[in-house]
């Protein structure tokens, strides 16, 4: 027994080894994304060619066209990914490490990092053309223009390279000055993540869009009633602009303490009716009155602190393997090139209880008006944001973090006809 573990342990920490096991986890991450994509395909071509449900039958078979194109979309993206992590392994980190030689060691981990995600950005550059110029124009999702979008992208760039900067920096310098750096940089971390969700209604999203107050008094009347109803004080209701660049349907209450505003895309106003559009809201509610958002905090905390544990304890014969110093930088590197298979693995747990949640909360927004209205404005978001209404078993257990439009029809107490939503 013990000449058996000692062979597998030897096996595991090679040099050859742990570039091969890596390998083999991305390989079966990969497979399982593919595997997925393929299944829904199938399933929703197979879905179109049968009797529309919920929307109407041009606007099923276009919803079912939209999502056969994305998934194909997704294909393609996910070939590239590997193909781009095997690049990183095999060469890449080795070469941008060897490229950069300099005797301050935190300033050498900050370029060794924005170098590496400057490489990322600009390869994966012609995917986020493609998705917002191809197949989103394609469908009538996207309004925006080519100098709208290069404007956002300097924006972004200008963010990255300041914020993004002084994040790396400051995970640098704990990397290098703890022992247990990983725990260290796991409270860093998370401090700055609630720091961003606390300024990004205020300050980050008026950078890209132009917030304005609500101007339908009565509406806003009526949502400050909710509020007061929920327990939840806001900062102000708010009209975003969002039909400049998309013409998908959304709202959220962004930031947190008092920060916390009310947003509604201006797409969501023109398209819902009143009770439709405060219905949703209730549901957004739903999740307050029920402290998903406390929870939701907490799990993300959870996954952050294991994420951080992880990758604070790679051995050091996966460096080797690499061929790069075990330094900051390639840290770093690591744990934005790793935390997605993580990430994969986790959300299949994180999906089935934010399923739960999405029932309990529009229990709650069915109570704030009613269940038709909530209904009614469910399926007009799906009509409008072409989500086609039925997926695949394997796509809903991977990735939703929402039930099936049906499955939400029919606890809300509905049935659903060609091209429309009954009560029972």
């Amino acid at each position: 027994m013990k000449n058996w573990y000692d062979n597998v342990f030897q096996f595991v920490k090679g040099k050859d080894s742990m570039l091969e096991l890596l390998t083999l986890f991305y390989i079966i991450y990969l497979l399982i994304k593919l595997y997925a994509a393929f299944m829904e395909i199938g399933f929703v071509s197979n879905a179109r060619g049968l009797k529309a449900i919920i929307l109407s039958p041009s606007n099923y078979a276009k919803a079912a066209a939209y999502k056969i194109a994305s998934q194909k979309f997704s294909i393609a993206n996910t070939l590239f990914d590997f193909v781009l992590f095997f690049g990183w392994i095999t060469f890449g980190l080795s070469a941008l490490d060897a490229a950069l030689i300099m005797e301050n060691e935190v300033l050498r981990s900050v370029l060794l990092v924005m170098s590496f995600s400057a490489i990322n950005y600009l390869l994966t550059l012609p995917f986020d053309l493609y998705q917002t110029f191809g197949l989103d124009k394609k469908f009538g999702f996207s309004t925006i223009d080519i100098k709208t979008f290069i404007l956002d992208q300097l924006k972004s760039t200008v963010m990255f390279l300041l914020f993004g900067g002084v994040f790396f920096w400051a995970m640098s310098a704990i990397i290098m000055a703890y022992e247990y750096w990983w725990f260290y940089g796991f409270l860093f971390a998370f401090g700055v993540i609630l720091f961003i969700n606390m300024i990004y209604p205020i300050v980050i999203v008026p950078l890209f869009n132009k917030l304005t107050p609500l101007e339908d008094e009565s509406l806003k009347s009526s949502i400050e009633a909710l509020l007061q109803k929920a327990g939840l004080k806001s900062s102000g209701v708010f009209s975003l602009d969002a039909s400049k660049r998309d013409n998908r349907l959304n709202a959220y209450f962004g930031g947190l303490g008092r920060s916390k505003r009310v947003v509604l895309f201006d797409t969501l106003i023109a398209k819902l009716e009143k009770h439709e559009l405060l219905a949703v809201l209730g549901h957004e509610l739903g999740h307050f009155k029920h402290n998903d958002i406390l929870k939701n905090i907490a799990s993300s905390a959870l996954m952050l602190l294991l994420m951080f544990a992880l990758f604070g304890n790679l051995p050091e014969e996966l460096f080797d393997a690499l061929h790069v110093n075990q330094s900051a930088g390639s840290v770093m590197i690591l744990f934005l090139m790793l935390s997605p298979l993580l990430s994969f693995v986790l959300m299949p747990l994180f999906g089935l209880v934010s399923r739960y949640n999405e029932y309990r909360a529009d229990e709650y927004g069915s109570e704030c008006e009613s269940q038709n209205a909530l209904a009614s404005a469910l399926v007009k978001l799906a009509d409008e944001n072409k989500s086609f209404p039925l997926s695949h078993p394997l796509t809903i257990a991977l990735y939703f973090t929402h039930p099936p439009l049906t499955e939400r029809l029919k606890k809300l107490g509905m049935r659903f006809d060609e091209g429309e939503v009954l009560a029972h």
